[in-house]
């Protein structure tokens, strides 16, 4: 397929105060567009060692505001001394935060020494947060400075040190020190490639189309740029129209078919709809030049063939996170060129196309951060999936890098077997030019501006996408902030569904029944403001795909006679059994 350039057209200011805000706060002015924890990903991925986390410019600014307020500075530090004097006196209460897995040892609470040593980090940790928030920053500065904070408190932490950990005291006392041995392996065995971090799960538990992505479907479409899947039915009568996923470039597809009872394509047949989901080829430096356009395109490809197959003249289209992105272009390229009635449904998961504010991870890059992320994936061709996944890891630290430092290094065990985690590790790379693409879409907002960004020939404008919508968004989730999800519903051209589940950026996606701790809120309606609407939002116990089920249910047309073979004619015959071949190319 040729890769062609997105083009993107700039306009006069005085054309950008249309679009639909943030939703999350009613402004008079738009404010400077930011990135998505996503975008971040993409540009920090490129850059090595400390210098992601340093805070640069940040740094000087708190410094300058802290020195105007020297009472409150005062003030602060006067209470961490006054807290640590409690603390050493045995009448502090300070204590762990619920949740906070690294202090769970019985040792914390019922060993005097280790109780104080506890509660003296805790206090420290705390004081450095109310001197943050003394420091009065703007929005990005302040992100910038707690995250650096941040990591370096979660650094310091008295758990990662093995004379100052109970449980490692114990294990070495019992194992007779054997545990600093396997773990020293263990360190070797990670360092040896990137992104050399503490490994997340024990990869030999699992197997890509033997206990992972084992719902039975075939490959009946295979390009050099993805394979296209079609699932078997699993009822006498199946929904007329079908569905088809479109999962992220950046990971693989099958989070989607995870394993079963956890799989989200598994819940669609069991429950009548016919599924489909496009496996994208995992690229290396030769696809370089593969672009927005060019995946665009291949959306549009898999959709006709899709529709060759069922004999439908629409389907459903449900998109993840950046492949969400991509798929909203073609929803709007289809609904601007006549052909929107092709559309049956669109359904976005964790999934972010206004990008301003976008939370801690978004005010961590810059343009001239960005043009060197650009620069340095294009003298490579590709973006490393290893190194994505090494971001993804340090944005949320304690659970995924220090747990496993402990877990791993300190007590010498192997880290668990996880599915979510085995996936997360599965990584793939992302071409050059779609690299360059959605950072530029992310620096310039440019989505929420009509006729901003141009694909497949047309400019594209949300608000021309007016096929009913459901859009899922996780209350805890890291990368996407739900308020950003949230504003797409102020973007298109219907009145969508706003759904935001319980758990973060992949457990809110892998969401089956029978998880008691699983929620869901919804609102009927969708004022401006995200707070409002999560104020005003009713909580379902349960999960969401049961809602989404009954939602497309309503809009797959009626029942037919389930198809007795996959594929169709020669075009579209069984080329291999799914998971297919390019989900199990490594990097």
């Amino acid at each position: 397929m040729a890769a062609t350039e997105t083009r993107s057209r700039r306009r006069s200011a005085s054309g950008n105060g249309s679009a639909n805000g943030s939703g999350a706060h009613e402004v008079p002015e738009r404010r400077p567009a930011t990135t998505t924890g996503l975008e971040v990903l993409l540009t920090d991925a490129t850059m090595s060692g400390v210098a992601r986390w340093l805070p640069g410019r940040s740094l000087a600014k708190a410094a300058a505001k802290l020195a105007t307020r020297p009472d409150k500075v005062a003030r602060s530090t006067l209470g961490l001394y006054g807290e640590l004097a409690r603390i050493a006196a045995g009448r502090s209460d300070v204590a762990p935060a619920k949740g906070d897995r690294r202090f769970k040892d019985p040792a914390w609470t019922g060993n005097p020494a280790f109780k104080r040593l506890g509660q003296a980090y805790l206090a420290t940790a705390r004081a450095w947060d109310g001197l943050l928030s003394e420091a009065d920053l703007d929005w990005q500065a302040e992100r910038r400075m707690r995250f650096a904070v941040e990591n370096v408190v979660d650094l310091a932490a008295p758990t990662n040190v093995p004379a100052t950990n109970p449980a490692v005291l114990k294990a070495a006392l019992d194992t007779g020190g054997r545990n600093f041995v396997a773990g020293a392996g263990h360190l070797v065995r990670d360092m040896r490639r990137p992104p050399r971090i503490p490994s997340m799960v024990d990869e030999s538990e699992f197997e890509v189309g033997d206990n992972l992505a084992i719902t039975p479907g075939a490959v009946v479409l295979r390009t050099p740029v993805f394979e296209l899947i079609q699932y078997e039915p699993q009822t006498p009568k199946v929904r007329e129209v079908p569905v088809l996923f479109t999962p992220p470039m950046i990971n693989k597809y099958y989070v989607t078919d995870l394993a079963p009872g956890r799989s989200m394509i598994e819940y669609l047949v069991r429950n009548g709809l016919q599924a489909f989901t496009i496996s994208w080829k995992n690229p290396g430096p030769e696809q370089a030049d593969w672009s927005l356009e060019t995946y665009a395109q291949a959306i549009v490809e898999a959709l006709d063939a899709v529709e060759a197959i069922t004999g439908s003249d629409k389907a459903h289209l449900k998109g993840l996170c950046a492949g969400g992105i991509v798929l909203s272009t073609v929803a709007a390229h289809l609904s601007a060129s006549g052909q929107g009635d092709r559309i049956a449904g669109f359904s976005l998961g964790v999934c972010a196309i206004d990008n301003e504010h976008a939370g801690m991870a978004g005010a961590m890059i810059d343009p001239g951060v960005a043009a060197m992320a650009i620069s340095d994936s294009a003298r490579r061709g590709y973006l490393s999936g290893r190194s994505l996944a090494g971001v993804f890891a340090w944005l949320r630290p304690n659970d995924l890098i220090w747990n496993y430092w402990v877990n791993n290094y300190l007590l010498g065990k192997e880290p668990p077997a996880f599915d979510i985690l085995y996936w997360n590790a599965d990584t793939t790379n992302m071409p050059a030019a779609l690299h360059r693409d959605f950072v530029e879409l992310s620096l310039e907002n440019s989505l929420v501006k009509p006729g901003e960004v141009e694909v497949l020939g047309t400019p594209i404008d949300l608000e021309k996408i007016e096929a009913d919508s459901y859009i899922v968004a996780g209350i805890a989730d890291h990368i996407i902030p739900w308020q950003n999800a949230y504003s797409t519903t102020h973007l298109l051209g219907s009145e969508p569904r706003f759904v935001l589940s319980t758990s973060g950026h992949i457990a809110a996606m892998v969401n089956p029944p029978g998880n008691e701790k699983a929620s869901y809120r919804i609102n009927e309606k969708n004022p401006r403001d995200a707070d409002e609407w999560l104020k005003e939002a009713t909580q379902t116990p349960g999960t969401w795909w049961d809602d989404w089920v009954a939602w497309l249910s309503e809009r797959t047309g009626g029942q037919k006679d389930a198809p007795k073979k996959l594929g169709k004619g020669q075009k579209y015959k069984q080329l291999d059994p799914a998971p297919g071949t390019y989900v199990c190319e490594k990097v």
